[in-house]
Parts: C-alpha cells; sequence; structure tokens
C-alpha cells in the first residue's frame, strides 16, 4: 500500500474518532496529531475530552497541551506549529493520522494555507482605539476605500475582524481580499485521505453527545472550570469561550449556589448538538471525504478494517 501523506478522521462530536484514531495509527504504523481547537490548551481535559494516558495505547499524540488557556491561539498559528509536526512524521518513515472535527483547522492545515501577517501590539491597539473613537460604521466606510470585497462582508459592530482588515494592509501592503486570491490557486500541500465518522440515526448522535455531557459533569467539569478562573483566565479568553466552559463559567461567577446547573448542563447539551449538525454541514460540503456511517454503538474494529480496505483501494 502506498502511503498517503495524511489521513484524517474527523467528523461531529461524539462520534468515536479519538478511540478510531490511535487503533488506526497503531494498525499503520502512525502517529496522532490532534486536530481540535481546543485540546492545544494545557489544563483543559475533562471538557475537551482529551484522549487519557491508557487509551493513547503508547501511541505518540501530538498538538495536545501545547499553550496555556489564557493565550489566544488562532488556526494562522495551528497551521504554522502543525505543519511542523507533520512534517516531522513523514521524515521519520511514519503516516500523521489527523483527528479531531474542527474543520477549518483541517482544511487550512491540508491546503498549506498561509495568513496575513499580524502587525505589532501598538499598531493593533491604535486602530481599536480608532475604532472606538469614530465608531464602527465610519471605520467600516474608511476599510471601502481600500479594500471593498472584504468591506462587504463584514458588520459595523464586528471590531475585531475590522480592525484586523486594517492590520493586515497596513502591515503587508496588501489587502486581505488580495491575499486570500492570490493563496486561494495555490496547489494543496498534503496529499490526504479523509474520513468522516456519523451514525444513520442522528438520534444516536445526540444520544452520545448528551451522554458525553453527563459524563464531564461527574468528572469533574466544574471543578475543572473554577481552577482556570483561579488561575486567571476570563471570560474573554478563547479558551474559555469552549462549548461546555462558557456555560459553566457563567454559573461560577453569577450563580454562586449553582441552583442553575441543571439548566447549565442542558444548555451544553443543547450547544453541542447544534455544533454537531454544523460540523455535518461542513464536511458534507467536501466531495472527497469518505463517510463511515455508524450504526448505534460505534464498532473500533470495523472501523479501521473499513477504512484499511478503502486505503487498499486507493493505493
Amino acid at each position: 500500500m502506498n502511503k498517503p501523506g495524511i489521513i484524517v478522521i474527523t467528523g461531529p462530536t461524539a462520534t468515536g474518532k479519538t478511540a478510531l484514531g490511535v487503533h488506526l495509527a497503531k494498525k499503520i504504523d502512525g502517529e496522532v496529531v490532534s486536530a481540535d481547537s481546543m485540546q492545544v490548551y494545557k489544563y483543559m481535559d475533562i471538557g475537551t475530552a482529551k484522549p487519557a494516558v491508557d487509551e493513547m495505547y503508547d501511541i505518540p499524540h501530538h498538538m495536545i497541551d501545547i499553550v496555556p488557556p489564557w493565550e489566544d491561539y488562532s488556526v494562522a498559528r495551528y497551521v504554522e506549529d502543525t505543519t511542523k509536526c507533520v512534517d516531522d512524521i513523514i521524515c521519520r518513515g511514519k503516516i500523521p493520522v489527523l483527528v479531531g472535527g474542527t474543520g477549518l483547522y483541517i482544511d487550512s492545515l491540508l491546503a498549506g494555507r498561509s495568513f496575513t501577517a499580524r502587525g505589532d501590539e501598538t499598531q493593533r491597539k491604535m486602530l481599536e482605539i480608532e475604532y472606538d473613537r469614530i465608531g464602527g460604521e465610519n471605520m467600516l466606510t474608511k476599510l471601502r476605500e481600500i479594500d471593498p470585497y472584504s468591506a462587504a462582508k463584514l458588520h459595523a459592530n464586528d471590531k475585531k475582524r475590522i480592525v484586523r482588515a486594517f492590520e493586515a494592509f497596513e502591515s503587508e501592503g496588501k489587502t486581505i481580499s488580495q491575499h486570500d486570491a492570490e493563496t486561494k490557486n495555490l496547489p494543496v500541500k498534503y496529499n490526504a485521505i479523509k474520513f468522516a465518522l456519523t451514525f444513520s440515526d442522528r438520534a444516536d448522535l445526540y444520544l452520545k453527545i448528551e451522554r458525553r455531557v453527563d459524563d464531564m459533569i461527574s468528572k469533574g467539569l466544574v471543578d475543572e472550570v473554577c481552577s482556570l478562573l483561579e488561575m486567571g483566565v476570563t471570560r474573554s479568553n478563547t479558551s474559555m469561550q469552549a462549548i461546555g466552559y462558557k456555560e459553566i463559567s457563567d454559573i461560577i461567577i453569577n450563580d454562586p449556589t449553582r441552583t442553575t446547573l441543571n439548566n447549565a448542563v442542558e444548555k451544553i447539551k443543547m450547544e453541542s448538538r447544534r455544533y454537531a449538525k454544523r460540523q455535518l454541514t461542513w464536511l458534507r460540503r467536501d466531495k472527497d471525504v469518505k463517510w463511515l456511517i455508524q450504526e448505534g454503538v460505534p464498532d473500533i474494529n470495523k472501523g479501521v478494517q473499513m477504512i484499511m480496505e478503502l486505503l487498499h483501494e486507493t493505493k
């Protein structure tokens, strides 16, 4: 079998990606690379469903626990860091098995997508001050003069992206629209075979999600969020925007007696179901994805067998 550059195991939350990925990696002499935007953060184990040591089966895992939770981490940094990681795995004769459900991170990595340069902190602060001084509508009007395509996609209240558009132009001398147009036609960086897990019955997926949330609560998600807040992580940090952490942190801060914890748990389940639907919508746009449809309880051995057969067919 010819070795592909990367094998991707993706799909909506709670479909068994982690278990399938590690068993596949063991079968094909591979190493697991996380494609989860929240597993990069340290001290966030329960709510991100990180694999425990005994679930790794001695297979090396990468892109987990690499930054503190008070540090904002972006798709641009993920692509930069993971590219180095993946290239090293390939150079050592192993197969990278990319496992996770953050579609933007996966697609950006495989495409070798480059991102516009960041300006310095002073430059960004000055742009933010100007936005606050003249208002979003006026700032957007100014953006239309240099980058009408980006401006047309933005709302006046979207301070972060408007500031980013000006920052990119001032740093590189070219607009985000120009940068995107130039990089869109570049060939993909990695030859990848993509597999996506889901259930034939949507009710089975939702049941798995709800059971996972209950399991996270029983394992101590509330205490984990308490510890993060005590470390100085705030609700404005990117890490605390993750489903589960956001809802629990609201309870801890606004409801010390935690009388509304059950409501928060139900909200986590609802937001998780919505997230799973968005993940499915994202994946269904990709005609290269090979779907592994599961019936009820995931069968890891069957999943590995199906992937091995599909890999053999594509050699």
